[in-house]
């Protein structure tokens, strides 16, 4: 029996790899504004969103696995190992860098309720380890990712421009 060479991602798949990528963009204008514009109008309008957008981007990237995993064998193969090591590096800065923050937020002892849910109740008092090491690593972590990315979208260009129509493959058929 010949296997079917896959040459699409599927609905599901694009719809959150495009949609994540909506949300990406809103993260990175949110800290741009923030690091740019800070004490603004504008500043406290957008990043009131940050935290709760993060939460969101974190559950998506667990479903986004998820569904990777489980439809693996309906999913085009990846064109090299360098292209499967960035996606491996993009996939665990999506859980790492939103999970520091979360740790963070939860050694600083405040509430957190995003979207009006009660998440973490706070506390009396601060975890000092807890927020140290969100607070060392988030940001970075972050600025890489937003590099990734952008490393992302560039190897995407590079390889349309070999022939290699990769953007077509996470596009409506």
């Amino acid at each position: 029996m010949n296997a079917v060479e896959v040459t699409h991602y599927g609905r599901v798949s694009r719809y959150l790899h495009w949609g994540m990528a909506l949300l990406f963009v809103w993260q990175f204008l949110t800290t741009s504004v923030r690091v740019l514009m800070s004490d603004t109008a504008l500043d406290e309008l957008l990043w009131a969103t940050h935290k709760p957008t993060g939460l969101l981007l974190l559950v998506l990237v667990v479903l986004r696995m998820g569904w990777a995993l489980v439809s693996r064998a309906s999913r085009p193969a990846a064109l090299n190992a360098a292209a499967r090591l960035g996606h491996l590096a993009l996939y665990g800065l999506m859980l790492l860098v939103p999970s520091l923050a979360l740790l963070r937020q939860y050694g600083s002892g405040r509430t957190f309720e995003p979207f009006g849910i009660p998440l973490m109740p706070g506390f009396e008092g601060e975890i000092e380890w807890m927020v140290a090491l969100g607070s060392l690593f988030h940001g970075v972590l972050g600025w890489v990712l937003l590099a990734l990315i952008v490393g992302h979208v560039a190897m995407v260009m590079w390889h349309r421009r070999q022939g290699q129509d990769v953007l077509g493959r996470m596009l409506v058929r």
